[in-house]
């Protein structure tokens, strides 16, 4: 089986700059880019490469990890002469952990295979804590060979990583945790509305509810978020409406009926209407606090 020596990193945002840098404290040689240079900087003082562009990187490794914002900048990575099917060797691991469109990672996935270049789709889940710990759960489609030699460097990232079956696959089960984070989400936010709407104290009701059958990661960890203010984003809440809409156009295409789907997403759309997009996903629970929803 090839050895991976040389990481390509695209994208050090929240999650993607925790990501790369414990690939870097791993031992492995990493060249990185993104958008903002700025934002790469404690990498390369760390000992990564700096590389101008996707494609003046893509040559110099063995494996790419791209985690981006939206589809369109997927599209803009991989494909056409700047992009990283036409510019990584063949042999080369390409390794999409945005969150993005099944169809769309079957379509890298083809394109890629016509060159000799494994593709694999690979979102995660976990936020900036998972991140920063590299307790990140991966999911993953593509081919089982590329996901195995890919495995080393999952885990050096992550607790867990499971393939899930063929392109697109990893895409859907992402989705399905969107849809079921959202669930959660809401669900943590009306039983803390009510109970400030009942007199009580949202933080021992809390300490009731948290440990029981209602327990829940949003609820143990997003609502003491809620009640102290802090709305900084883990998740921007922009990001999570983009995947909302992807489940919700790849469930209106296998005919899926899901209403709690299509609520999350109207009130996610109210959100960004009201300017608030660039805060973490708990700041919903501003949307409820100004009777919004």
């Amino acid at each position: 089986m090839p050895t991976i020596n040389t990481i390509g990193f695209i994208g050090l945002g929240v999650m993607g700059n925790a990501m790369a840098g414990h690939l870097l404290a791993a031992g492995y040689r990493l060249c990185v880019y993104n958008r903002t240079r700025e934002k790469a900087q404690n990498l390369v003082d760390a000992g990564a490469f700096w590389c101008p562009s996707p494609a003046e990187l893509a040559p110099h490794c063995d494996l790419i990890i791209t985690i981006v914002g939206y589809p369109a900048d997927v599209e803009q990575v991989y494909f056409g002469d700047a992009g990283l099917i036409a510019n990584a060797r063949p042999g080369t691991i390409l390794v999409d952990a945005t969150t993005s469109r099944p169809d769309l990672a079957a379509r890298i996935h083809a394109a890629a295979a016509a060159r000799g270049i494994p593709a694999l789709d690979a979102p995660v889940s976990g936020g900036d804590l998972g991140a920063k710990n590299a307790t990140l759960t991966i999911m993953v489609g593509g081919d089982e060979a590329a996901f195995l030699e890919a495995k080393p460097v999952f885990d050096r990232m992550g607790k867990m990583a499971i393939l899930q079956g063929g392109p697109g696959a990893g895409q859907h089960t992402k989705m399905a945790n969107q849809i079921s984070i959202a669930g959660c989400l809401m669900g943590a936010i009306e039983a803390t509305t009510y109970a400030a709407a009942a007199g009580l104290d949202p933080r021992k009701v809390l300490l009731s509810i948290g440990p029981g059958s209602a327990g829940s990661w949003q609820l143990n960890n997003m609502v003491p978020r809620m009640l102290d203010g802090n709305f900084a984003p883990g998740f921007y809440a922009k990001h999570f409406l983009k995947d909302l809409r992807i489940a919700l156009d790849a469930a209106r295409a296998m005919k899926a009926n899901l209403p709690l789907l299509e609520l999350a997403e109207r009130l996610f759309a109210k959100m960004s209407a009201e300017g608030m997009g660039d805060l973490g996903t708990q700041a919903l629970y501003k949307l409820y606090e100004s009777g919004l929803v």
